[in-house]
């Protein structure tokens, strides 16, 4: 992969306690199109820029092998802490070279990672190591859309979240735009006709203060700020917790609320 963002020790510890598991919405539309489009058996799943592992572990019990794959020796050191999925392997590489012989696996999938590939050399890749009739799905979300809609106060909730991207947008990578615009242009560039890019899933879940706190924590932007005034940061943090709660009306971070995010995938087929 061309960035390399998320590979210190302590930020790999934050990604894999605060980084959510793609909804099931997600996985769902993602396996029914593979059973459409290649159909059983599902052999082997390749996730790129697996970090931690959260969608390798969402695809296990549905393939016979996964295969996660990280630039990130700290990263895949957390992935690998993570007990009871003997079907996950989880290699150090790049999405752009990839270890697997021509035409091995069935499903080439990266959640929230693919916006840092170099995307010609990974899409070429990509047509390399799919069976025929084999998929990718390329998933994310988009943050612009993040509501706290369900709250009561919700609009405040908003404009506090909203507030802090504002502070951490100087430090925010062109890339993220890219995944912001929900993979558009790589989705242009990829070669094969059976190809399509589902723009809004709307899923609502809840989440704690307390992490919330630390999903924006894992953020490359926030480690990015975080590294240039540590303390800075760190109160960042805590003015975000203490007006979250003085709006929500309660004391403890570990209060929860309903947040709605806006998902949106890319599929697509190769040729037989």
């Amino acid at each position: 992969m061309s960035y390399r963002l998320f590979e210190g020790k302590d930020h790999a510890s934050i990604y894999q306690k605060y980084r959510f598991t793609p909804p099931d919405e997600l996985k769902n539309i993602i396996l029914q199109y593979l059973d459409t489009k290649k159909g059983q058996p599902h052999v082997l799943a390749v996730d790129l820029g697996c970090g931690t592992g959260q969608n390798s572990r969402l695809l296990a019990p549905n393939f016979q092998e996964v295969v996660g794959i990280d630039i990130s020796d700290c990263q895949l050191e957390e992935a690998r802490a993570v007990p009871g999925y003997p079907n996950i392997t989880y290699r150090k590489g790049t999405a752009e070279e990839l270890p697997f012989p021509d035409g091995s696996v069935d499903l080439l999938t990266a959640a929230s990672a693919a916006h840092w590939f170099d995307q010609s050399r990974f899409l070429a890749e990509a047509s390399r190591v799919l069976k025929p009739r084999g998929c990718m799905a390329l998933l994310g979300f988009n943050d612009t859309n993040t509501k706290f809609h369900s709250h009561p106060r919700g609009e405040k909730l908003n404009h506090i979240y909203n507030e802090v991207k504002q502070v951490l947008l100087p430090y925010t990578s062109n890339q993220v735009a890219v995944s912001d615009g929900k993979l558009e242009e790589l989705y242009r560039a990829i070669p094969f006709p059976d190809k399509e890019r589902i723009e809004c899933i709307l899923v609502n879940s809840l989440i704690s203060v307390r992490n919330l706190l630390g999903f924006i924590e894992s953020w490359s932007m926030f480690q990015a700020y975080s590294k240039k005034d540590p303390q800075t940061a760190e109160d960042l943090l805590l003015n975000i917790q203490k007006r979250f709660l003085e709006v929500m009306g309660v004391t403890s971070p570990d209060t929860e609320i309903e947040w709605q995010k806006e998902y949106f995938c890319v599929l697509a087929s190769k040729p037989q």
